[in-house]
């Protein structure tokens, strides 16, 4: 399922980053690569068939990163936002979430008709989905939910060989 993305205006931008800036900082010191902060804002309605809005904080440039795809904060700002499931497998990826402020629910599932497990999330939690299997998160809390997100490829079967 293609997702819309959509840049901030700039009153946007503004009123996120007053949000962000009692959480964190975003800074990235790449080797061989000038400082920069975010390259790119992206603006999701219903994410994957979500409730309300996600922002991604994208992090690098396309192909920047050796083998990952997304380095990226994702601010769900208010509660009952939400990512919908969906599955990196088709894909060949991998997705690891770091939680760095807020509190959520990290659900996942093996199949899409199978029934979903769900954990609570916190500050300092990490989560991994993998292969085919489907994952979702949704902010549960009164502060935003701030997730770093790193989309990594698996690697080649055959290389293994």
């Amino acid at each position: 399922m293609a997702q819309k993305r959509t840049a901030l205006t700039s009153e946007e931008k503004s009123t996120l980053d007053q949000l962000l800036e009692p959480i964190l900082e975003p800074a990235v010191f790449h080797l061989g690569s000038e400082d920069h902060h975010v390259k790119r804002y992206d603006k999701r309605q219903q994410m994957y068939g979500g409730e309300g809005t996600v922002y991604l904080l994208q992090m690098f440039e396309e192909g920047e990163l050796v083998n990952n795809r997304i380095g990226a904060f994702m601010v769900l700002p208010t509660s009952g936002d939400s990512c919908g499931f969906h599955t990196h497998g088709t894909r060949n990826e991998q997705e690891i979430y770091l939680v760095m402020s807020g509190k959520g629910e990290y659900l996942e599932k093996d199949e899409w008709e199978s029934p979903a497990r769900s954990y609570p999330i916190q500050k300092g939690n990490l989560t991994t989905v993998r292969g085919e299997a489907f994952h979702a998160v949704q902010n549960t809390g009164d502060e935003p939910l701030v997730i770093f997100v790193i989309t990594t490829n698996e690697p080649d079967d055959s290389s293994s060989k």
